[in-house]
């Protein structure tokens, strides 16, 4: 295939805006797959030259194939991969071919004791570890800017709204908060997916069989080396009785993931969970661009993003095109993570298609995020308050967004029952002769002398009905983040 025929099957989010020209984009294209695989095939040589059961030598080799410039073709492995089913096997044999050239003794050490489901999985956790470190790194920006705006508009009031409702008075700050601690929630979930995110390591059944063997065929030969062939065989069983679980915690070590208790070729907890915790994070997101879409709307007015997308037809639109960029990969990723989830009824000791049904659904699903993620950055940092429209809208009902506070304190004077009628009739006078709620309370003959006018104009503010808003505020923004260890 030319380049110009590979570049019109290319999918360059077209259809998928939200994730174009973000970090995790690149982070998890194909090019960066094929540089895990081959990081993951580096890290399997090297961990064995450190316990000894493969030159030093070889693992260089391996090393220096590895970094050819040019030499390892996705598209091409991707053609290849159609023979046997995963791209690790064509990987493989360009990887094994490339050291030959170079050192063909050392070529015998290149992908070792090792399955295709190893190297893919480990490369799949390096890729996701990396793409992770941009959208933790998104999500605290947002948090912080969130965390800016619940400060500066703590007091600021607006409607409160339950079931598409005015229902009592809220401040713009508290929303706000709520806003980044499900961003934080969010960001700490992810981080503590990402520390666990594990090495796998199992050879052809998940018992690291072949790595014992190799180390004992390399004990015995260089044993036979040193003593000549009777001692070969004499000492042909002196080698480590079990070599793979300290290569488990080598290999770990050398690619920078966590060491597992045991192989997960079958047992998806690293997937499921990854899937979860970026599930969780684009609903915490799209918590955000929901309100954001609606609190923006033109009758709402309370809101508005810093600068608006445009219409095709209408130009007079200023369309909350962030939040509907996040809203909508809000709405694929639990879809998304479903798949993941599945992927755990796996049979066996190695799946026919719950493993490979997991690739491009967990590529799909970091892209998301990611893209979410740095969306929300711009959306946060951008978005524009309009404390002039939320006061507008609390006195849009006359009054009847503080009835509840009415209630409590006539309910002590009148009775509950007598209070709540009144206060009932008093509404619906209000609504329906637009007067001024205090004025239809001291028509209400149960409450006509029960409160001086000063105290009833008090009591109909809405702004002076905040509740604990305030007091939230200040401790929600007290809570920081959890830290992360960056990884390379």
């Amino acid at each position: 295939m030319t380049s110009a025929e590979a570049a019109s099957v290319a999918d360059v989010g077209l259809l998928s805006p939200v994730t174009a020209g973000s970090a995790v984009e690149g982070l998890t294209g194909d090019a960066a797959y094929v540089r895990a695989m081959l990081d993951a095939e580096v890290a399997l040589t090297r961990a064995q030259a450190a316990l000894g059961t493969a030159p030093a030598a070889a693992a260089e080799a391996v090393a220096a194939a590895a970094a050819l410039p040019g030499r390892f073709d996705p598209r091409d492995l991707a053609l290849r991969a159609r023979s046997g089913g995963n791209p690790v096997i064509p990987l493989a044999a360009e990887l094994t071919a490339a050291v030959r050239e170079s050192d063909p003794e050392a070529a015998v050490y290149a992908h070792r004791g090792a399955t295709s489901q190893d190297i893919l999985d480990t490369a799949t956790m390096l890729v996701a570890s990396r793409a992770l470190e941009p959208v933790l790194t998104d999500l605290l920006r947002a948090a912080d800017a969130l965390g800016a705006l619940a400060g500066t508009h703590r007091d600021t009031a607006m409607p409160g709204r339950t079931l598409t409702q005015h229902a009592v008075p809220t401040t713009f700050g508290l929303k706000a908060a709520g806003w980044r601690s499900l961003v934080l929630d969010a960001h700490d979930r992810l981080a503590a997916a990402r520390t666990a995110l594990p090495v796998q390591l199992g050879g052809a059944a998940g018992t690291l069989a072949a790595f014992s063997a190799f180390a004992e065929a390399e004990a015995a030969r260089g044993a036979g080396a040193g003593a000549g062939a009777e001692a070969s065989g004499a000492d042909a069983g002196s080698g480590p009785a079990d070599a793979g679980l300290p290569l488990l915690a080598a290999y770990a070590a050398a690619t920078g993931l966590a060491e597992p208790v045991l192989p997960w070729h079958v047992l998806r907890t690293p997937v499921a969970d990854l899937g979860g915790a970026l599930a969780f994070a684009a609903g915490a997101l799209g918590k955000l661009a929901a309100d954001v879409a609606v609190l923006s709307r033109t009758e709402i007015g309370e809101v508005s993003e810093g600068s608006g997308g445009e219409s095709s037809a209408m130009p007079h639109k200023a369309n909350p095109a962030r939040a509907t960029l996040i809203a909508g990969a809000a709405r694929r990723v639990p879809a998304l993570a479903g798949v993941l989830y599945g992927g755990l009824a796996a049979e066996d000791e190695r799946p026919a298609g719950a493993w490979h049904a997991e690739w491009q659904t967990l590529r799909d699903t970091l892209r998301a995020v990611g893209g979410a993620a740095a969306t929300a950055v711009e959306l946060a940092e951008g978005l524009r308050v309009h404390p002039e429209r939320m006061r507008s809208n609390l006195d849009a009902t006359h009054g009847l967004i503080v009835t509840e506070r009415l209630v409590a304190v006539y309910a002590p004077l009148a009775g509950r029952a007598e209070a709540r009628a009144a206060v009932t009739r008093a509404g619906e006078r209000a609504v329906r002769e637009r007067t001024p709620l205090h004025e239809a309370l001291r028509a209400e003959p149960v409450l006509a002398e029960l409160l001086p006018e000063d105290r009833l104009r008090e009591l109909t503010d809405p702004t002076g009905y905040p509740g604990s808003a305030g007091a939230l505020v200040d401790r929600a923004l007290e809570r920081r983040p959890t830290p992360h260890r960056p990884r390379t």
